[in-house]
């Protein structure tokens, strides 16, 4: 009953910002515009659609606005009207009442935030939908920025995640995809990541790592500034963290006049993801505009900062090297080993036929080589696939939703910062760079060394127990023994259960020449 009545009070919200005019507008038939006519009764809504799309998501609560932020990076997708209005939900959702962030930070760390910090800014310089953040001074001089999670937000979502278990439960049954799309699994793994964005040590942990793969001695410091941690003032409901200051990513014509280079940017913000993903398997998951800065700082200036740590991805070793061998085949042109990748992994049926799937896949990616970014949609290259994938029930992996997600968010990033950027030859390099340390003798010697400290416990045991093997009975003659005597026990029961049909073969012959005497008497 509460779902159904969430589900009433969506609609209603819907109608109250008129986002029925929104979506009728956008169908190309003729009965959606005289459906149009009739909802519009002769009115007209008094706000740009982009406006009320915007206030009807911030009113649903925080999965809606996260949508939101979603769609505001992907402007070939959406008008640009409704992209710039939507881009506002990434760090200027409204803020909640300073005295309960105040309260939060109190019954979290024990004291007022005027004993805490040295100094403490009441109102936020931030608000996005799942806490704000108010800068600080601590009393030892230090700049930090504190996040504060909103309240009741766990109720908020456990309510909205109910209704989208109905759901994907409803399309699991009738629609003609659902077992393939695996939409209750979906569900579950953005229910675990939203619930990992509640807790806010554990989005300070994020950060930390994180922080510690950009670190100095990795050799990638230039690329990523990552803030550090606070963790004396940190609980599940504070995050504290170094107070970072740049320019957001979004702002192009800011960082142009700083002098900062766009097109290396959008380069190595590529190279970054790509980094992120197959060399740690640790990825930040949220990268929208709100989330990246570009620091402003003459001795860092163009390095990319990131916050929000709330959400991120982590990849196997085998969903690693799977999706690497997958996007080298891509970006060479390799279709058939697309296609002998999915038969491997089983993500298509075993009987599928390598030819026809790399057809399919052949036709949907080719047309898109060779161009500029401005003139790809990586957007519409998943919709083809997936269109594509239907026909050879190709199995969606949520543990990878995550990531396709991050991946548009960068495409819409890069989209921003320099049109022309080349997607395919930016990552093609890194990817062969990186396959090469990973099957070279490099590699080899890595793996090596990550197994040294259980071969130097184990090598010292081999003469001991190579020792012991020799010196131990041969079980062989004794196995063939018991083998023996299984195999005239087994004889034997055969030969009984031979006599005993033979048995009831002439008993039941008796039994039906009886019969027959009988009858015939």
């Amino acid at each position: 009953m509460l779902t159904f009545l969430r589900l009433v009070y969506i609609l209603w919200i819907g109608l109250r910002y008129r986002l029925d005019e929104l979506v009728l507008s956008g169908i190309q038939h003729p009965w959606a515009h005289a459906l149009l006519k009739i909802a519009c009764l002769g009115r007209r809504p008094r706000r740009a659609r982009g406006e009320r799309l915007r206030l009807a998501l911030e009113t649903l609560g925080p999965i809606y606005v996260k949508f939101g932020q979603v769609l505001s990076t992907r402007r070939d997708l959406v008008p640009q009207d409704i992209a710039d209005e939507l881009a506002r939900l990434q760090d200027r959702v409204p803020p909640f009442p300073s005295d309960q962030a105040a309260d939060i930070i109190h019954e979290s760390l024990g004291k007022a935030p005027q004993d805490l910090f040295a100094r403490f800014e009441r109102d936020p310089v931030a608000s996005a939908s799942i806490a704000q953040v108010h800068f600080a001074v601590l009393h030892d001089g230090r700049e930090v920025a504190v996040k504060v999670l909103r309240p009741g937000m766990r109720e908020a979502i456990e309510r909205d995640l109910k209704l989208l278990r109905t759901l994907a439960g409803l399309v699991e049954r009738l629609a003609p995809d659902g077992r393939r799309l695996k939409p209750r699994e979906v569900v579950a793994e953005f229910d675990k990541y939203l619930h990992d964005e509640l807790d806010l040590i554990r989005e300070a942990a994020n950060c930390s790592q994180l922080r510690r793969n950009f670190g100095p001695d990795t050799g990638r410091a230039h690329l990523l500034r990552v803030p550090e941690v606070v963790w004396e003032y940190c609980a599940s409901q504070v995050f504290t963290m170094e107070r970072m200051r740049g320019v957001p990513v979004s702002q192009v014509d800011r960082l142009r006049a700083l002098g900062v280079d766009i097109p290396l940017l959008a380069r190595q913000g590529v190279e970054i993801f790509f980094m992120q993903v197959f060399t740690d398997g640790f990825f930040h998951a949220d990268m929208h505009p709100g989330n990246i800065y570009v620091s402003d700082d003459p001795d860092t200036l163009g390095r990319y900062i990131a916050l929000d740590f709330g959400i991120v991805g982590s990849l196997s070793e085998f969903d690693k090297n799977y999706l690497a061998q997958n996007f080298l085949a891509f970006f060479r042109r390799d279709y058939r080993r697309v296609a002998q990748l999915h038969i491997e992994s089983g993500w298509v049926p075993p009987t599928t036929r390598e030819e026809e799937l790399e057809g399919a896949v052949r036709a949907v990616c080719e047309p898109y080589f060779d161009r500029p970014l401005a003139e790809i949609s990586l957007g519409q290259v998943l919709l083809r696939l997936f269109q594509t994938s239907r026909r050879f029930n190709v199995e969606i992996q949520p543990q990878l939703v995550l990531l396709q997600k991050t991946l548009l968010n960068v495409e819409g990033m890069g989209r921003e910062l320099d049109p022309n950027l080349d997607l395919w030859q930016t990552a093609k390099p890194f990817l062969e760079k990186w396959m090469h340390q990973r099957v070279g003798l490099r590699g080899l010697r890595q793996r090596l060394d990550q197994e040294a400290s259980q071969w130097a416990q184990i090598l010292p045991q081999i003469p001991r127990l190579a020792y012991a093997r020799l010196n131990h009975p041969d079980p062989g003659p004794a196995m063939r023994t018991e083998l023996e005597r299984l195999r005239r026990a087994q004889d034997r029961s055969n030969r009984l259960l031979a006599v005993l049909c033979g048995i009831l073969a002439a008993g039941l012959g008796v039994a039906v020449w009886a019969l027959t005497r009988g009858g015939g008497v």
